[in-house]
C-alpha cells in the first residue's frame, strides 16, 4: 500500500487506475491464500456491508469476491421480507445463511436493515424498532460466543458524491438499473437517514461487534481499505499445500475427439 499512501499524500484526490489494480491483484492474492486459511482451520466468518444508497457496497463486494470461490466467500443478499417471513421472529430468515466451517458469508445488508431503511421509511412500528436496538447486541454476542467471527462495515459516503452518483445513474443507461424509488427517496431524507445511523451506531457499536467506518467518496481507496482490513482482522496463518503437478494425458481409449462436431451448430463467431 505504499504507492496508494504516497499518492494520497501528494494530495490527489482520487486514486489512480494503474495504483489501484496493482494494490488490489496484491490483495486479491491474499485473499485466495486467505479461503485456504478458512478451509484449512474450519473458521466462520460473517462481513456485513451496511451505508448509505450509492456508497459503493457492491464493488467493494465485487472487489472481495472476484477472485475467490464462491463456495468459501458466499454472498447474500435478501429480498425484501415475504409475507410468511414477516410473521417471524425478525432475525429469523438471517440465521440460514450464516457460515459453515470453513466459509466467509458477505450480506449485503443484514439485519440492520430496521435500523435503517424500515425505520426511516415506516416500515416497521417503534415498537419493533426500539426492540431490534435492544436486541441486536444480545444476538450479535451470541453469533460472537458461538465462534463465529463478525467484521461489521458502515459505507459513508458524501452528500455531494451521492448527487453525483445519482445523477450519473439517471444519465448513463448501463447504470439506469441500479436507481430505484427507494433510492431517490433516501437522497430526499439524507438527514433523517443520518439521525437512524447514528441512533444505530450508539445501540449496537459494542467491544465484541463494532463497527468500521469506510469513507467512499472515492471507490478505489475503500476497496483496498475494507480488503485490508478483512486480512489485518483474520490475519492468515501458516497454509498447508500439497504439491501439485499436471498428470500426463492418457492415451486409453484414444480417438479423433474433434471429429464429432462435423455438421454441428456453432456460436456465430462475430467477434
Amino acid at each position: 500500500m505504499k504507492a496508494a499512501r504516497a499518492e494520497a499524500d501528494a494530495g490527489n484526490s482520487k486514486l489512480k487506475r494503474k495504483t489501484y489494480e496493482q494494490q488490489l491483484r496484491k490483495l486479491q492474492v491474499r485473499l485466495c491464500q486467505l479461503q485456504d486459511w478458512v478451509k484449512q482451520e474450519g473458521l466462520r466468518v460473517i462481513v456485513v456491508f451496511e451505508g448509505r444508497d450509492a456508497a459503493g457496497k457492491g464493488g467493494v463486494i465485487k472487489a472481495i469476491t472476484e477472485r475467490v470461490s464462491p463456495r468459501v466467500f458466499r454472498v447474500v443478499a435478501l429480498p425484501a421480507p415475504s409475507d410468511r417471513e414477516k410473521t417471524q421472529m425478525y432475525f429469523q430468515r438471517y440465521i440460514p445463511n450464516f457460515p459453515a466451517a470453513g466459509e466467509i458469508v458477505i450480506f449485503d445488508r443484514s439485519w440492520y436493515n430496521r435500523a435503517g431503511v424500515e425505520r426511516v421509511m415506516g416500515f416497521c412500528t417503534d415498537a419493533e424498532y426500539q426492540q431490534f436496538l435492544v436486541a441486536c447486541p444480545e444476538v450479535e454476542l451470541y453469533i460472537v460466543d458461538s465462534g463465529i467471527l463478525l467484521i461489521k462495515f458502515w459505507l459513508e459516503v458524501g452528500k455531494d458524491e451521492q448527487e453525483r452518483r445519482f445523477l450519473a445513474r439517471i444519465h448513463d443507461p448501463l447504470r439506469q438499473w441500479k436507481l430505484s424509488p427507494m433510492d431517490l427517496e433516501s437522497y430526499r431524507r439524507w438527514y433523517q437517514y443520518s439521525k437512524a445511523r447514528d441512533a444505530m451506531f450508539k445501540a449496537t457499536d459494542t467491544k465484541f461487534a463494532p463497527w468500521h467506518i469506510v469513507r467512499t467518496d472515492d471507490k478505489r481507496r475503500a476497496r483496498l481499505n475494507c480488503i485490508s482490513h478483512i486480512l489485518e482482522t483474520i490475519s492468515p496463518g501458516r497454509i498447508h499445500r500439497p504439491n501439485v503437478k499436471l498428470p500426463k494425458r492418457s492415451t486409453q481409449g484414444k480417438y479423433d475427439d474433434q471429429a464429432s462436431f462435423k455438421g454441428v451448430r456453432f456460436v456465430s463467431e462475430r467477434y
